[in-house]
């Protein structure tokens, strides 16, 4: 499974968080108005899911393991109703609705997640350096955790991240005990937010009422990462006009590097990145999924900008099989350039297969136009352009 790293500014959150099996990122919301990183988080809690391990970064060190965890259907809510709106709630005025209660400051816990022990969580905490050196080859997304809340990472990254934990506390898995690992009553907390979301959709994480705080009069949107959030709902909420544009993911993220590494501010991020395997063939991957996003208009360079994306996920993930991958360019409106030139910048040869070794063409890539629905509060997407044959 997927993994998540949250990062905590204290031991005692450390604790608090693994007691009640609950983790959530203070959201405070100036001026009525969501902001990218507002968006971003969004983004991040609609792509958990049951089974995705959870990890927690403080002074150096990564504890764990925990699983995000379902009640009633899902791993993710809303702290209080209408949490996803860019409003600020009186505490006294909501307090006997939220999910999670730590005060005044609640208000601006806006999203959660729930999770339980996997096993156990380990009061042994390793070091960075010593998670990035046990396997080099596997940390890509560790390396840009920078100035975040919380990061999520791969199957492979998310094994990497097991495999040394586990290593490091064998007596612990063999010989549980306070010492050790760390005591928990999520069951009293999960408990509660089992009778307030039972049949209550009020806590239900969505992004309808979001967009709506975002949208301008022409219907497109006032941020980029806005159509990220949007696009990874949709479709892990497989709302069905979304997935028949994109299809179907197993893995699905956003702000993924793009290029070697170097200076956090200047790494270039793939909007969308996403993979599936093989129908009941984990791990055996069978497609990768890559996405560029405008919230305007798109004209030749942004087409470009996607083909270097595909050209990096070609060389780094799929080693050198264009035919794994399928790209999409996602914007308001597209110049005529762009849709003109289409063709030739996204056509690619190359060469599979060894004795004897065959030439193909891959040009699977769509220019796919986004609208604001105002009966949904959701977003549309149209096929504007894409290669046949």
């Amino acid at each position: 499974m997927a993994g998540f790293l949250f990062s905590l500014d204290s031991e005692e959150s450390l604790i608090d968080s693994i007691n009640k099996g609950i983790y959530s990122t203070r959201l405070s919301a100036p001026n009525n108005v969501w902001r990218i990183h507002h968006e971003g988080t969004f983004a991040d809690y609609c792509s958990m899911r049951e089974g995705d391990n959870v990890y927690f970064f403080i002074d150096r060190k990564i504890y764990g393991i925990g699983t995000l965890r379902n009640i009633n259907g899902d791993c993710k809510f809303l702290n209080y109703p209408n949490a996803n709106l860019p409003t600020v709630q009186n505490y006294d005025e909501i307090q006997n609705q939220l999910l999670l209660d730590i005060g005044a400051e609640s208000i601006n816990l806006r999203f959660i997640c729930t999770f339980i022990p996997y096993p156990v969580f380990f009061r042994n905490g390793i070091d960075m350096d010593e998670i990035l050196s046990s396997s080099p080859n596997s940390f890509k997304i560790l390396r840009a955790f920078w100035k975040l809340s919380f990061i999520k990472f791969s199957d492979e990254e998310n094994q990497a991240f097991k495999n040394i934990l586990l290593r490091r506390n064998i007596d612990a898995i063999d010989n549980p005990n306070n010492e050790n690992t760390f005591e928990t009553s999520f069951q009293e907390f999960h408990n509660l937010i089992n009778e307030r979301t039972a049949n209550n959709n009020l806590y239900s994480l969505s992004i309808a009422p979001f967009l709506n705080t975002i949208v301008n009069e022409n219907g497109s949107l006032k941020h980029e990462m806005a159509v990220e959030a949007a696009i990874i709902f949709q479709l892990t909420t497989n709302h069905q006009q979304t997935a028949n544009i994109f299809g179907n993911w197993d893995y699905l993220t956003h702000q993924v590097i793009a290029s070697p590494f170097k200076p956090i501010d200047y790494i270039d991020k793939m909007d969308i990145f996403g993979y599936r395997y093989i129908e009941n063939q984990k791990p055996t991957l069978s497609n990768y999924l890559v996405i560029e996003i405008k919230r305007n208009t798109v004209n030749s360079q942004d087409v470009l900008q996607l083909m270097k994306y595909v050209d990096w996920v070609k060389n780094e993930y799929a080693f050198g099989d264009y035919g794994m991958i399928k790209a999409f360019i996602v914007g308001f409106e597209f110049t005529n350039d762009a849709l003109a030139e289409f063709e030739n910048i996204v056509e690619r040869k190359f060469i599979y297969g060894v004795r004897p070794s065959v030439s193909a063409t891959w040009n699977d890539v769509k220019l796919v136009r986004y609208s604001f629905n105002a009966q949904t509060n959701l977003l549309n997407f149209e096929i504007v352009a894409e290669i046949n044959g």
